[in-house]
C-alpha cells in the first residue's frame, strides 16, 4: 500500500514538473503567449527558434503600469490602409482616443478597429504603441496590446500584456506599422521584451 501511495505522489509531482515548464510566465498572460509560441500549429516562431523553446522575455509584472485610460468614440471615422511591413495593407479606422495617465505624464493613444474581422473577433480593438524602450529593451517596431469593445467611457490598458508583431520573429509575416500619432514619449518597461533569434 505504502509503495502504492510513494507511486501515485511520484507520478502527481513529475506531472506538475511536466506542466510548469509548457506553461513558463508569472502571470497568465504570459503563460498562455508561451504555450502559444511552444504550439508549432499557433506559433509565428521559425522552426530553429521555436525547438527547446520554454519561455519569452518578459519584463517583470508591475501594477503600476496598468491604467484606467478615458474612452472618447469617434463614431463617423472613415476606414483607412495602415500601412504594413509588406505591400499589405490593413484596413483600419480609428475607433476612439483614449487619454490615461502614467508616471506623472498625461497621454493619449488612439485605438483602432479593423474592418474585415474575422468571425468570433467582432469587438476585437487594436492599441499599437511605441515607447522609449523600442530598439532597446523592446522590440524596435513597437508593440501591440489586444482590447475588447466595452461599454461605458473608460477603457483598462494593461501594457504587462504588450506583445511583439509576429513579425519580430519571423519576416514573413505582414505587420501593422505603428502609427506615430501612438507614440509614448516614456520607457513602457512592461510586456515582452526583444526576441534574441537563434
Amino acid at each position: 500500500m505504502r509503495v502504492l501511495i510513494y507511486l501515485i505522489v511520484l507520478v502527481s509531482i513529475s506531472s506538475c514538473g511536466q506542466e510548469k515548464q509548457v506553461l513558463l510566465g508569472d502571470t497568465e498572460f504570459q503563460k498562455k503567449l508561451n504555450a502559444e509560441y511552444k504550439d508549432a500549429t499557433k506559433s509565428p516562431l521559425k522552426e530553429k527558434d521555436r525547438k527547446g523553446f520554454r519561455t519569452l522575455d518578459f519584463f517583470k509584472f508591475d501594477s503600476t503600469y496598468v491604467v484606467v485610460a478615458k474612452l472618447r468614440l469617434t463614431p463617423n471615422t472613415k476606414f483607412f490602409a495602415m500601412q504594413t511591413t509588406t505591400s499589405r495593407v490593413s484596413e483600419e479606422r480609428i475607433y476612439g482616443v483614449l487619454s490615461f495617465s502614467l508616471k506623472g505624464k498625461d497621454f493619449q493613444l488612439n485605438v483602432y478597429q479593423g474592418k474585415d474581422l474575422q468571425e468570433g473577433y467582432e469587438d476585437y480593438l487594436f492599441l499599437p504603441f511605441i515607447d522609449h524602450t523600442n530598439g532597446e529593451t523592446s522590440y524596435g517596431g513597437g508593440r501591440y496590446i489586444d482590447l475588447k469593445v466595452q461599454e461605458g467611457n473608460t477603457m483598462v490598458i494593461d501594457f504587462n500584456k504588450a506583445y511583439n508583431p509576429y513579425c519580430a520573429y519571423n519576416e514573413k509575416y505582414s505587420c501593422p506599422i505603428v502609427p506615430r500619432e501612438n507614440y509614448l514619449g516614456i520607457e513602457i518597461k512592461a510586456g515582452v521584451k526583444k526576441f534574441n533569434k537563434h
